[in-house]
């Protein structure tokens, strides 16, 4: 027969002593963490500097049994012996080395970047949101409910911007209000860019402008080109249609396009337009692009003159593209279509979180490799081996200690339960996550120019320091998953940076609070 336990009847000192023991137990795994860690830390140095212990240890040993005249002596005898043996050795050693200096690529500047920061009247909290919706006379009550718990669970704050003619009295969505929007973001982020870096319009050699739902024509590379007189031989390139994620493929194509163009500047524009694309229907899976996408666009400045290598701010050590779009689950979890009333809207799958933890995984597997220290490496493969070789399938599979090889992480702020996955996924500290957070909370989900107010974040929080790495990953329609890896070539002093944050650096972080997802 099954017993209800009762607390009350416990007597107090049984009870204590349980209290006690589990204290005590608690304690005890808090110290076996703790020793684990240092004993990991010290496994990680080891193997990271095996060539120089294997060097010291040598070194006793050897000066033990030679003196330096005998060293000395005996490459004097090797060049006596065989001179000629001696100058082949050099010739292929220096024509060798000659040969890898011209085959590595080229190294790719990031010399500055810029984020477009809306007026005031561009504000949309959520009541300002809530009275627009009801104005517009399309949601059901339902959805109108809907919505406002989306709004409340979402991780946004009040300060949000929305493009002034989705604001207005009378919402005007109409094709000149959208080229608006979209000149008053890019020239805004270019105006600031050019004017940080000094660098003419003149001197740019490639154009790379990525706008996932909004393609106008002439495009919006050709308005760029148009506004500021770049040079007629410009490349100029305009993705469309590639989700969150295409600010990252912008700087792999400039990347790619720098290796081949030498002494030039390459700007890269991301960006996202809301005023043609706010869903006036009433299909959920819609209308939760409505409740987290904000206005933000970012403006950035690759080089590879090396002259420039002194005052840019970051150098470009990887990027590492995964697309999963051959799988259909994974083509059609974001998906731009009409739904039952003929409305048009992104619809978000339920599947979208599993489908994006896949693609990571993906993504992470070839970028591992390249940047994780050896010790995570052999820690990995050797889980791997206890896991497949010897079948030790209750083993977890060892996920590597990505914080060992980066220092700052850059997240997409897709939304919270995005940024709650990874930050579980990859282990992180709040600390970690407080640039992604805060963005979220600051700006929204600005799409693909996200990555760079983050970036912004931990700069004007003076946390740039010389030699630091940040990674950023970037999620997208397709389905995409996209990284890159930046390497700090100075501290940067925020006294000195003007962006979207210096004026109120100081109100953050703040607490936001945490609460369940709502469910459809």
């Amino acid at each position: 027969m099954k017993r209800n336990f009762d607390l009350a009847a416990v007597r107090p000192s049984t009870f204590f002593l349980c209290c006690k023991l589990f204290d005590r137990s608690h304690r005890a795994q808090k110290k076996v963490r703790i020793k684990m860690k240092h004993l990991k830390l010290a496994f990680h140095y080891s193997v990271s500097n095996f060539h120089y212990l294997i060097g010291l240890s040598l070194l006793p040993a050897i000066s033990s049994r030679y003196s330096t005249s005998d060293l000395w002596l005996m490459w004097d005898g090797i060049l006596r012996l065989n001179p000629q043996l001696l100058v082949l050795c050099s010739t292929l050693l220096a024509l060798s080395t000659a040969l890898c200096f011209m085959k590595r690529p080229r190294p790719v500047y990031l010399l500055d970047f810029a984020c477009v920061k809306p007026g005031v009247a561009c504000q949309c909290p959520r009541e300002r949101f809530m009275k627009q919706s009801v104005g517009a006379g399309v949601f059901t009550e339902e959805n109108l409910t809907f919505q406002k718990k989306i709004l409340e669970r979402s991780g946004l704050g009040q300060e949000t911007y929305f493009p002034e003619a989705l604001l207005a009295s009378s919402p005007r969505p109409c094709m000149e209000e959208a080229r608006k929007e979209a000149e008053m973001v890019m020239f805004g982020a270019i105006d600031d860019l050019l004017a940080k870096t000094g660098v003419r319009p003149r001197e740019i050699g490639i154009l790379v402008v990525n706008c996932s739902l909004f393609n106008p024509t002439p495009s919006l590379s050709s308005m760029v080109v148009n506004r500021y007189k770049l040079r007629g031989n410009v490349l100029s390139y305009n993705l469309g249609g590639m989700g969150c994620s295409a600010g990252l493929i912008s700087i792999d194509l400039a990347k790619q396009l720098l290796q081949v163009h030498r002494n030039s500047y390459a700007l890269v524009v991301s960006m996202e337009n809301i005023t043609l694309n706010w869903y006036m229907g009433n299909n959920r899976s819609m209308l939760v692009s409505n409740c987290i996408f904000r206005v933000g666009g970012a403006a950035i400045l690759l080089t590879n003159r090396r002259s420039d290598s002194r005052r840019a701010k970051y150098q470009l050590i990887h990027t590492v593209r995964t697309n999963k779009g051959s799988d259909a689950r994974s083509y059609g979890c974001v998906f731009q279509e009409e739904d039952g009333a003929g409305m048009v809207g992104v619809a978000l799958s339920k599947d979208l979180m599993v489908l994006a933890g896949e693609a990571l995984r993906t993504n992470i597997t070839t970028l591992g490799p390249l940047v994780l220290p050896m010790s995570e490496q052999l820690i990995f493969f050797a889980s791997l081996v206890l896991r497949k070789v010897f079948k030790m399938k209750r083993m977890r599979p060892y996920l590597p200690d990505f914080k060992m090889a980066f220092e700052h992480f850059c997240i997409h702020a897709g939304g919270r339960a995005v940024l709650d996955t990874m930050e579980s996924n990859l282990e992180l500290s709040r600390w970690h996550m407080e640039p992604s957070r805060m963005t979220l909370y600051r700006f929204g989900n600005t799409s693909s120019s996200s990555l760079w107010y983050e970036l912004a974040y931990a700069e004007t929080k003076g946390r740039m320091r010389k030699g630091d790495r940040t990674w950023q990953i970037a999620f997208g329609s397709g389905f995409k998953c996209n990284s890159a890896v930046w390497r700090a070539l100075r501290t940067i002093n925020p006294a000195e940076e003007r962006g979207p944050w210096t004026d109120e650096i100081h109100r953050f972080p703040l607490d936001v609070p945490t609460v369940e997802m709502v469910k459809d």
